[in-house]
């Protein structure tokens, strides 16, 4: 790995990796608490709506992207939180026509074919030094915002009811975790894409809540475990010369699979003692 590092790009793509990291430990663990994962693949993936507009009104990417995720992810909250037990049909809904009109905005793109493979597996060891400038400050943002709001986010995630007795505003911070996750959305689409995006949200919340007892513990184990998958995929893709972000999350989800099993033996041990 530190002969890989000599090189720019590594280097640009181990700093993304990290600061990606950081993010998913920390609003990935609240998605996994709040169970709004699908909420979360529904951003995910409508996001490529705004790659698509982006590329045909001739505007950043990263900036169609953004825009269009909090667009989505304000439907989906409005629709979520009043009639939750349909959310999850006019969710699929968002998602599926999200990504068709990123596709179809490519296709009428004049004189231009993106690269879908980039957007939909990342590229991370494309990230420019401009790229991380852009992610570290929405780094900063989402972990500031959660600090600041720790205790509410804990009433929320744990006694939705307490939480509004209480006086706690539950409506303006759920809209406000989904604001959150749209921007980490549009940020993890550069290291493992569109598609892989939920296992780097939702895999080093999984384990970590297994060993840790507390929101704030679980966060930071999250964002260690997700520096481990970031750090072991890029050194694998580098040494067999594989696609980096899917073997990212074939490292994630390899540990995900061994914590499972872990899980089954001591309980068949401790079944046996019993």
């Amino acid at each position: 790995m530190w002969e890989a590092l000599q090189y720019e790009f590594m280097r640009n793509a181990l700093a993304a990796g990290i600061l990606v990291s950081v993010v998913c430990g920390v609003i990935g663990t609240l998605v996994v608490v709040n169970r709004i994962v699908f909420i979360s693949g529904g951003i995910a993936h409508a996001a490529y709506g705004g790659i698509g507009l982006a590329f045909y009104a001739g505007i950043p990417p990263t900036l169609g992207a953004a825009l269009f995720s909090m667009a989505v992810a304000m439907i989906m909250g409005a629709v979520s939180f009043r009639n939750r037990h349909r959310a999850d049909t006019i969710i699929g809904v968002l998602w599926a026509v999200g990504m068709a009109v990123g596709i179809i905005l490519i296709d009428l793109t004049p004189g231009y074919r993106v690269d879908l493979m980039s957007y939909l597996f990342g590229s991370i060891l494309a990230v420019p030094l401009g790229d991380l400038w852009f992610m570290l400050p929405m780094d900063l943002l989402i972990c500031l915002t959660v600090f600041a709001f720790y205790k509410e986010f804990i009433a929320m995630s744990f006694d939705e009811e307490f939480a509004f007795v209480v006086g706690i505003p539950v409506k303006i911070l759920y809209f406000t975790l989904l604001g959150m996750i749209a921007l980490a959305v549009v940020m993890i689409i550069r290291v493992v894409g569109l598609i892989l995006v939920i296992a780097l949200l939702t895999i080093p919340p999984y384990i970590a809540e297994k060993y840790t007892h507390t929101l704030g513990k679980m966060m930071v184990l999250s964002s260690f475990l997700g520096i481990a998958f970031t750090v072991v995929g890029l050194w694998l893709s580098y040494q067999y010369d594989l696609t980096s972000g899917a073997t990212i999350i074939l490292v994630a989800g390899t540990a995900f699979f061994l914590s499972a099993f872990s899980d089954r033996i001591k309980k068949g041990t401790s079944g046996a003692k019993d």
